[in-house]
């Protein structure tokens, strides 16, 4: 089959079966397109369609977004994961209203050196809101190619990523870019998903390598096992009649600018830290049900300390809040440290 014809193919099944009603088709606006092409990377459709509205609600233009501290943009994206990705968001956003006089520039290249934007995002960008004729790479396209063409090789190694962008490149078609785009997001999303592929669903099949050979369930290779570390820490529920104590973590790093439960250093007394940082004097500790959490790179467990606290008449650190349940929801918390207060109060 020729690039023409794959591409054809594709367009022609856009058309007809692929997504037409997400919030963020339909549109050409690059912020819009951007905002939704961050929140979609390592989170599912339906998770991110309440988060992009309430999004826009608080903030409907760059401009909003650019102008706003970012402890504002935090409590959106609270839930989300991947935090890094709303840091970003917001340095981005302030670099285009910098660089750019609050527009997002028209070539690729340009939208890939932006905070936060890497090459498939911003060709992605390109091709919605510019009709550019730049390929996208996300997972579901590598998802495609390596079933439909046979590719083996774990595709995040540089040298299978490197034959997928060619390839990517040669069947890229000259018009209707911003089909052919959402026609590859939407078949790897819909029909060619990893674990149980609709193969007779998809326009492509009687050209596939791996639906004629029976090994969709091979392709693409997985990545290589390895022992993903296990890590645990305890955190400190402080509990008074002001609330349970949070503090604002630090702008990087895991769960960064997110309000917590204060983490306790290795090697340290609950009580003296307690005093020390917090300025509170704790009754008995009791250490509560753990709850393990499961990061990109290693296992987390939690192990959280509740004791009845006493303040002491002295300043608190600025980045301590107290809340009480009612507060909760709509505070920037990361989710384990949601589900540990929830189980506190269950």
């Amino acid at each position: 089959m020729s690039a023409s014809e794959f591409s054809k193919r594709l367009i022609a099944w856009q058309k007809t079966a692929g997504r037409q009603g997400l919030p963020w088709q339909n549109t050409s606006d690059p912020y819009r397109v951007w905002l939704s092409e961050i929140m979609l990377q390592q989170t599912q459709v339906a998770t991110v369609i309440p988060y992009y509205q309430r999004f826009l609600e608080r903030f409907p233009t760059l401009a909003d977004l650019a102008a706003a501290p970012v402890e504002e943009v935090m409590p959106l994206w609270a839930g989300l994961g991947y935090y890094a990705r709303a840091r970003n968001l917001h340095k981005c956003a302030q670099a285009v209203v910098a660089q750019h006089g609050g527009e997002f520039p028209r070539d690729a290249a340009l939208i890939a050196e932006l905070p936060g934007i890497g090459r498939s995002t911003a060709n992605a960008i390109a091709s919605f809101c510019f009709g550019t004729q730049t390929p996208i790479l996300d997972g579901n396209v590598k998802r495609v190619f390596a079933r439909c063409f046979g590719i083996e090789g774990f595709p995040g190694t540089r040298a299978v990523e490197q034959e997928m962008w060619a390839l990517a490149e040669t069947l890229m078609p000259a018009r209707n870019t911003g089909t052919y785009t959402q026609a590859q997001m939407d078949l790897g999303a819909t029909v060619c998903t990893r674990g149980k592929p609709l193969c007779a669903r998809c326009p492509l099949a009687d050209m596939c390598v791996a639906y004629r050979d029976g090994r969709t369930q091979e392709l693409p290779v997985a990545r290589p096992k390895k022992a993903v570390p296990e890590r645990e820490s305890f955190f400190l529920l402080m509990r008074s009649p002001q609330g349970i104590l949070l503090e604002q973590r630090p702008p990087s790093g895991i769960w960064g600018s997110l309000l917590c439960l204060p983490e306790l250093p290795v090697g340290s007394d609950a009580a003296s830290y307690a005093r020390e940082h917090y300025g509170v004097v704790a009754q008995q500790w009791h250490e509560q049900t753990a709850l393990r959490h499961t990061f990109t790179h290693f296992h987390l467990t939690l192990r959280p300390l509740l004791a009845d606290v006493t303040l002491l008449p002295q300043a608190a650190e600025s980045n301590v809040r107290w809340l009480n349940a009612s507060e909760f929801e709509a505070a920037a918390l990361p989710t384990p440290i949601r589900t540990l207060l929830a189980m506190s109060h269950g």
